[in-house]
């Protein structure tokens, strides 16, 4: 067995590997020998098949996993005994790779190989303590408890049939069955029945709500509406459609009061108790702000304070899931660079950027959280597991077997902890000073808010 090292260039190491075929066919021959005892074959009792017959009947399907085993091995080794840290698969090359498999196969010629890594590069950790964050704090208001509690009266105002004959106006609920063409071809998504519509509260496609004003129970109308340019479904966008639309029932709203009466309605006690839960949950969207706004700070001083390269491979990966992403949500919304007032050229400097930021700070992060044994607990992946499967209702037990069974998606569960985590032990260490904004300042969007993992 041979290995020579014959590229070393920054982040990028290279092997020429040689396994002599005497040693794959050492390693065939145990491999044959342990079968032996295992392997059932008419007209042999168990145990007593001579191995020459294994042999001719498993020889090329046990020396392709002899080979498959013996790369795997030499690549460990390779990784553990020069003390590299991966940023990719291995990536292994076999000169005229269906020739030499063959001749390998066929213990004609000895096992050579390319070995390609990307290595992850050495971080000196900066001095955590010098870290100065400024937290964005806010008081909910009386204002903003009343501003929540009209929306939510609003979302239960009663609604009572009119009389017979009463039209549509705006401001009242019409239930209606539709059926929707684009160039006399119904279209997915087009039908529905007993939806209920809130007329004047622009849910339905511009134009849609406008159209069912002045129909009564009963009655039948054609409204025609072009789908927005940004409208989700690409397929539509742009598109002229007619809806047939039956008036099943028209509804006028009726008073509401926000009081006890409404709370009791909603499972509360008491209004008070309505008031008290709005205003906890304002908190928290505050707390989740104010966090969000701490977090940005904190991973603007760690990006300037570790400058390295990452590895090429994965600012590579990540710039294309960012890169898909920007072009699917323009597709989607109908736009182009020039809408957004850039060129295609310069918004892929400025997503490269994001993409390498976002791998050089996660690469930090995860560097912290080794050298300071920062861990996620197996309790608190299932937690965050559970409140996964609790939002799909009636397929929790589904949602729980898809992750168990899932490396790669419970990783994408861990990973978002794990950087919380160590988000929280860097917090400990920097100087924290407070400081009380109003509400508006708090949810103000930052600049260069793109720019964060």
């Amino acid at each position: 067995m041979q290995i020579t090292e014959t590229v070393s260039d920054g982040l990028k190491r290279e092997f020429q590997v040689s396994v002599p075929a005497a040693d794959l066919e050492a390693k065939l021959v145990d491999r044959l020998a342990e079968l032996k005892d295992r392997v059932q074959l008419r007209g042999f009792r168990p145990g007593k098949v001579p191995v020459t017959h294994l042999r001719k009947v498993y020889g090329r399907a046990v020396m392709a996993e002899t080979i498959e085993a013996v790369i795997r091995e030499l690549n460990a080794k390779i990784v553990e005994e020069r003390g590299l840290k991966l940023a990719m698969e291995p990536k292994v090359t076999i000169p005229n790779e269906a020739t030499e498999v063959e001749r390998v196969i066929g213990g004609e010629s000895d096992l050579a190989y390319t070995l390609s890594l990307e290595v992850l590069p050495k971080i000196e950790l900066g001095d955590f303590k010098s870290l100065k964050l400024e937290r964005l704090t806010t008081e909910v208001t009386d204002a903003e408890v009343d501003e929540a509690l009209n929306r939510i009266a609003e979302q239960n105002r009663p609604y009572a049939p009119k009389a017979e004959g009463g039209k549509v106006e705006n401001g009242d609920r019409v239930v209606i069955d539709f059926s929707g063409k684009i160039d006399g071809v119904p279209f997915e998504g087009g039908t529905g029945g007993d939806v209920g519509v809130n007329v004047g509260s622009g849910t339905f496609i511009p134009g849609f709500e406008d159209q069912l004003i002045g129909m009564a129970a009963g009655e039948t109308r054609t409204v025609k509406v072009t789908f927005p340019a940004n409208y989700p479904n690409a397929a539509l966008a742009g598109k002229e459609a007619e809806f047939e639309v039956v008036a099943k029932a028209v509804e006028a709203p009726g008073a509401v009061e926000i009081n006890d009466a409404l709370a009791t309605s909603l499972g509360m006690e008491s209004l008070d108790k309505l008031k008290g839960l709005v205003k906890e949950r304002i908190a928290r969207e505050h707390g989740g702000m104010s966090r969000q706004k701490l977090k940005r700070q904190l991973l603007d001083q760690l990006d300037t304070m570790h400058k390295f390269a990452p590895p090429p491979t994965l600012v590579e990966d990540e710039f294309t899931n960012v890169w898909n992403a920007i072009e699917n949500d323009l597709k989607q919304q109908g736009r182009t660079f020039a809408d957004e007032g850039t060129t295609e050229e310069r918004a892929r400097e400025e997503y490269r950027a994001i993409a390498e930021r976002r791998v050089r700070l996660g690469l930090v992060l995860a560097e912290i959280g080794e050298k300071n044994n920062i861990k996620v607990a197996d309790d608190e992946l299932s937690r965050a597991i559970v409140e996964r499967a609790r939002q799909v209702p009636g397929r929790e037990q589904e949602v729980w077997d898809y992750y168990r069974k899932n490396p790669q998606a419970l990783a994408s569960v861990r990973a978002p902890l794990f950087e919380e985590k160590v988000v929280d032990f860097l917090v400990e260490l920097a100087k924290v000073t407070d400081k009380q904004v109003s509400r508006e300042e708090l949810y103000k969007e930052d600049e260069d808010g793109a720019a964060t993992t």
